[in-house]
């Protein structure tokens, strides 16, 4: 019953958001739902604010995950052809200005996750155990936002409550500061005595939501982030060492399906159902965005009866990326043949380029890891496969550990960090290394977690952004049966010293004269 507490909160919040447009006059009313000052004041309401605040981190998560990979190294921007999603390409060609769809929706998202969060926060009456529980899990929102705010943006401003109608205009945020709040919040939330921990590595009831785990996972990489190695090495191994968690045991490109929801190595997560009934309720572009471009590919054998078809081609591995698995670990490495497949392989699965057609944004390689399947969907619809139950990955255990690893060779630690690469390394069948260097625990943070929204961030913080992508988006390819054409050009290109941070959005500058941009934008 417990499990299903916030389902049925998730439900009702949208069936609130998804209600047909009927009159206001035609609604029976049944009663007063009550004012904001008195709603948080029941269990009831605070689980549907809990719910309402789960979703708003969902709602957001589309731009979250595209802005933060498209801005890497990893991937090619691709779709149906040039110009197919402009603001896509702009940002993984590093055109893109300060009044930029994406970035502004991301921004502004992120500060309605604080503002769902601090609802509950300051809202909450009360102290039974469900609000107790709510106000911690919202602090631990609340510190999420105001990372990838600070991550990105720098001088976003930190809202630590809820404003009133005087302070809605912020000056820009003193990053020092916005860190500090980080670890003030997460270290409230790891220390109220409120969140649960799981009771095994495969308790999925319990980690479906935040977890105490999960808190300290977010805490310490806010600590790596800020170079406070020691502490970010001892909160990691807080849960390395607490046993609720382990690489998942299964095939690896298992993990990343519906079937694998929830499993072991599941930090955060947001949550799917597969419920038909509910199927409006579940919809999502994330994966009709990222499979494979079905328009410009046949499909026969046992590509036609398991990949879900109707899919729009974004998000293609890059050349640079194959080759760097091909180097790590052979052509025929485990785990790079269960995240990247050749066109050759392509083909020997059943899959071909239609004739005289192409792929735009590829360079012959395509994604393995996120291509969803038949079995991965509420209702396959071939025409518009956008019904997947596939859970949103925000952080799994792998990352931890190569944080973890990272953290202890700064600190000195070097055969912890040694234990936890070679752990990584072993799950993708590859010889454990002897010895450990930064550079090795670069690579393996590449291959294992490519095209999970971890890349873009980690190489502005270790000052590798502008070597890695200084000439991305110069030229631009497509593949064909012939092989790879490079016929679009740009003579604005690449990452600049302004993109260590992302530029604050024109929206904001307009409204609030108090903010300032970001230096170079």
């Amino acid at each position: 019953m417990k499990k299903n507490l916030i389902y049925i909160a998730l439900l009702a919040v949208t069936s609130l958001t998804t209600m047909s447009c009927e009159s206001e006059l035609d609604i029976e009313k049944h009663g007063n739902m009550g004012s904001m000052e008195t709603y948080y004041t029941t269990d009831e309401n605070i689980n549907t604010a809990t719910a309402s605040l789960y979703l708003s981190m969902r709602s957001l998560y589309y731009n979250w995950f595209f802005v933060k990979n498209l801005l890497s190294d990893d991937v090619w921007c691709g779709g149906g052809q040039r110009g197919d999603n402009g603001e896509m390409e702009k940002l993984n060609e590093y055109n893109f200005d300060s009044n930029h769809g994406m970035i502004e929706s991301l921004y502004s998202g992120l500060y309605s996750v604080i503002y769902n969060a601090n609802l509950i926060i300051d809202k909450t009456e009360g102290d039974t155990p469900v609000m107790k529980r709510a106000i911690n899990e919202a602090k631990v929102f609340r510190a999420w936002a105001h990372f990838e705010l600070v991550t990105l943006w720098g001088t976003a401003p930190k809202v630590d409550h809820l404003l009133d109608s005087g302070e809605y205009r912020q000056a820009n945020g003193n990053p020092a500061e916005t860190w500090a709040f980080v670890e003030q919040d997460l270290t409230e939330a790891i220390n109220s005595g409120t969140l649960p921990s799981k009771n095994s590595a495969n308790d999925q009831e319990t980690g479906i939501r935040v977890t105490k785990e999960t808190a300290q996972a977010f805490l310490g990489k806010a600590y790596l982030f800020q170079g406070k190695y020691s502490e970010a090495a001892a909160m990691l191994d807080n849960v390395i060492n607490s046993g609720k968690y382990a690489l998942y045991a299964g095939e690896y490109d298992a993990l990343f399906h519906a079937a694998a929801n929830n499993n072991s190595e599941s930090i955060f997560e947001l949550q799917k159902r597969n419920d038909s009934e509910q199927m409006w309720s579940q919809f999502d572009m994330l994966y009709l965005m990222q499979g494979w471009r079905t328009s410009s590919l046949k499909y026969s054998g046992d590509a036609a009866k398991v990949i879900a078809q109707g899919t729009y081609g974004f998000n293609n591995p890059r050349k640079s990326l194959y080759d760097a698995f091909v180097a790590w670990e052979g052509a025929d490495g485990y785990r790079l043949n269960k995240s990247i497949m050749t066109y050759p392989q392509l083909q020997d699965f059943g899959v071909n380029i239609v004739s005289g057609g192409s792929v735009y944004g590829c360079e012959g390689y395509f994604f393995w890891k996120n291509q969803s399947l038949k079995e991965d969907c509420v209702v396959d619809q071939s025409f518009f496969q956008g019904m997947q139950y596939i859970n949103l990955r925000v952080m799994r255990y792998a990352e931890v550990l190569l944080m973890a690893a990272e953290a202890q060779l700064q600190a000195g630690n070097n055969s912890k960090a040694l234990d936890y690469v070679n752990q990584i390394r072993a799950r993708a069948q590859e010889t454990p290394l002897t010895a450990v260097s930064l550079n090795d625990i670069k690579m393996e943070k590449r291959l294992e977690l490519c095209n999970e929204s971890v890349r873009y961030q980690d190489l502005v913080r270790w000052n590798d952004a502008k070597s890695a992508m200084g000439e991305q988006g110069k030229d631009v390819p497509a593949f064909a049966n012939e092989g790879v054409q490079w016929n679009w050009q740009n003579t604005k290109f690449g990452f600049q010293d302004k993109n260590m941070l992302l530029p604050i959005p024109l929206k904001e500058l307009e409204l609030n004269p108090n903010m300032q941009q970001n230096a170079g934008w």
